[in-house]
């Protein structure tokens, strides 16, 4: 079995890719490798603190990884918080601060309308590659459901009247932006490892 490192300590996001790539591929996070310093991210758009994220770690171990940034933009606050949507409160990665100020931000706005952006990219025997997704859709008023982690319970995606918070795994998935990148990823993968 193929071992991929998985350049985060976010276990959430370990939870959501790993069964996606079971199977074929065995996910490693850096708190499982025992790498516990955070990686920089100093960019200002998520495409490159992918890339710096992934390159870090490949420089690191000398191992195939891949990384994922994801950001949310909010249309009327000019794409607020994006690349700091972790810490758009401060550095304390504090979500329900995160959200406390956005839905503030938010008040008296009538365009609520939304975007999920991530990007992934992986470096496979030195290369990289780049994979997107995106999820559109709108910010509530007032959190909806206790699901999730992040920004997921004031997150309506298109399609839907739920947010991710008021859904099951399962269901997030068939609208997740963090899905559809890495499902061209696995596409990708599974491309190179026929």
């Amino acid at each position: 079995m193929t071992e991929l490192i998985f350049a985060t300590h976010n276990e959430n996001k370990v939870r959501e890719v790993r069964p996606l790539l079971d199977g074929n591929f065995r996910i490693m996070s850096l708190t499982e490798l025992g790498l516990n310093d955070d990686i920089p991210e100093p960019f200002d758009t998520i495409p490159e603190n992918a890339v710096e994220k992934a390159r870090t770690i490949f420089e690191l171990t000398g191992k195939n990884c891949f990384s994922e940034d994801t950001g949310l933009e909010v249309f009327s606050l000019n794409g607020e918080p994006g690349v700091k949507s972790a810490r758009y409160a401060g550095p304390s990665h504090h979500f329900e601060a995160n959200i406390d100020k956005l839905l503030g931000k938010l008040e008296g706005k009538t365009d609520r309308s939304a975007r999920f952006l991530t990007v992934v990219c992986l470096i496979l025997n030195g290369k990289r590659h780049l994979f997107e997704g995106e999820c559109k859709g709108s910010i509530t008023i007032a959190r909806r459901g206790d699901k999730g982690f992040g920004y997921d319970s004031v997150f309506i995606p298109e399609g839907s009247d739920k947010t991710f918070g008021e859904m099951e795994f399962e269901e997030k998935n068939k609208f997740s932006h963090r899905r559809k990148a890495i499902d061209k990823l696995i596409s990708f993968l599974q491309e190179e490892y026929k």
